[in-house]
């Protein structure tokens, strides 16, 4: 079968090409079509690559279709140290699988995951889903902050933080967050104090929508801590 890899800046360089027509066997992974285009360019394999299908994000074990059109993405700009931390709000689901392979490298002897799941119940009510709202600007400002005060002390690898807004199921990912580095400790460290703080200080919104006889909905949470 074929797919259609698309190629963009180190990628392109390294291929020669912004768009390649790949034959690969049936069950082809996302990452064993990686390891067949370095075969002819080794430096791939030393990346930093998110990868995409279809113009998703996608895990390394994604299993390829016939048709597929797949994308080895290096950083995105912004680039240098800050591409080593990055803060997203989105609207749809979040693969935790998909940003760990982002954030993991060679030199990583931990990834620690924290995902926030909708759960069914709160306060004795039942709970049939959640929805958030942000002020994203304010929200990217002070992530960025938390990011840069975490890192600061700790020797630690690549970070992500995703928080969905919009409706949110019960049983689906609210917020991950990611955290790569050579030993567990700071890992586990990093990984509490974002979710923590995230919590406490970002500015995001968030309503329970009931599913008992009462019904109807709420906004719930605390005023954030502020050192003002």
């Amino acid at each position: 079968m074929k797919v259609t890899v698309r190629c963009f800046a180190t990628v392109r360089e390294l291929l020669g090409a912004e768009s390649l027509e790949v034959e690969v066997a049936a069950g082809t992974t996302v990452q064993g079509l990686l390891e067949q285009l370095a075969a002819g360019a080794p430096d791939l394999l030393r990346l930093p690559l998110a990868r995409a299908v279809n113009r998703a994000y996608a895990a390394a074990e994604r299993v390829l279709e016939d048709g597929d059109e797949v994308a080895f993405i290096p950083p995105i700009s912004g680039g240098g140290e800050a591409s080593m931390d990055a803060f997203e709000l989105v609207r749809e689901a979040i693969d935790p699988r998909v940003l760990e392979d982002v954030c993991r490298t060679d030199r990583d002897g931990a990834v620690v995951t924290f995902v926030g799941v909708t759960r069914n119940h709160h306060d004795g009510r039942s709970v049939r889903g959640l929805s958030y709202e942000a002020y994203p600007e304010m929200a990217e400002t002070t992530m960025q902050k938390i990011l840069a005060e975490v890192r600061a002390g700790r020797e630690l690898g690549r970070i992500r933080v995703a928080h969905r807004l919009g409706d949110v199921p019960v049983g689906e990912a609210s917020v991950v967050v990611v955290v790569a580095a050579p030993h567990r400790a700071p890992a586990f460290e990093a990984c509490r104090e974002l979710m923590d703080r995230l919590k406490a200080e970002v500015p995001i919104f968030k309503k329970e929508w009931f599913d008992d006889p009462e019904g109807g909905s709420r906004w719930v949470g605390e005023l954030p801590r502020v050192d003002a």
